[in-house]
């Protein structure tokens, strides 16, 4: 998984008045948990570009007054107006515990399903799992070459190696549905042309 390096301030002082004074000064007020003590710190606003206008999801390193934190981003509240971040909370992980995280599912190729006039439909852009920091990938692959019209791949037809799918096993990622217009005979008339061509 990608990391990326924030640098992050000390709050000496925990309350809405602050937290209304960082705000000001183009700070967000934060909030690190996971190991022990909580650490209430503060990353200018700018910072957030790069963590929330993405879709990939990153091991953040963050440096608080000298001290750095391993972190995965868990919690961004915006205000409801402006689409400014509010505050953020950040979960410290360790190389040797297990965490989970939501990874961008990827798919790959070009279904066979879509090419016989069906329609794409991606019911999940994120999956969730949990595993060893180092064993975590930047995204999830599927493959959608064989995907034919009416076939769907669920959570429970993934497989990672070293990870653990949190998701129902039922849910479906994605599937190929009949287009409107494309009629049943159509799709008989297409699957003996592919047969006869075998």
């Amino acid at each position: 998984m990608k990391s990326i390096e924030v640098k992050g301030s000390l709050r000496e002082a925990v309350g809405k008045t602050t937290s209304k004074t960082l705000r000001k000064e183009e700070q967000v007020p934060c909030v690190m948990y996971g190991q022990g003590n909580n650490v209430h710190f503060y990353i200018a606003e700018k910072a957030f570009k790069s963590l929330i206008n993405t879709p990939n999801v990153y091991i953040v390193n963050i440096d608080v007054d000298g001290t750095s934190y391993q972190t995965i981003l868990r919690d961004v509240q915006f205000h409801p107006v402006t689409d400014r971040v509010m505050h953020a909370d950040f979960y410290q992980i360790v190389n040797d515990a297990p965490v989970w995280v939501k990874l961008p599912v990827i798919l790959e190729g070009s279904s066979v399903g879509v090419l016989r006039g069906g329609k794409l439909v991606q019911k999940r852009r994120y999956l969730k799992v949990k595993g060893l920091p180092g064993d975590l990938p930047e995204d999830v692959k599927i493959d959608i070459s064989k995907l034919d019209i009416g076939k769907t791949v669920k959570v429970a037809d993934i497989s990672i190696d070293k990870l653990e799918l949190l998701d129902p096993a039922s849910d479906v990622i994605v599937l190929v549905k009949t287009a409107r217009g494309v009629k049943a005979s159509d799709l008989a008339a297409a699957e003996e042309a592919e047969e006869a061509a075998e």
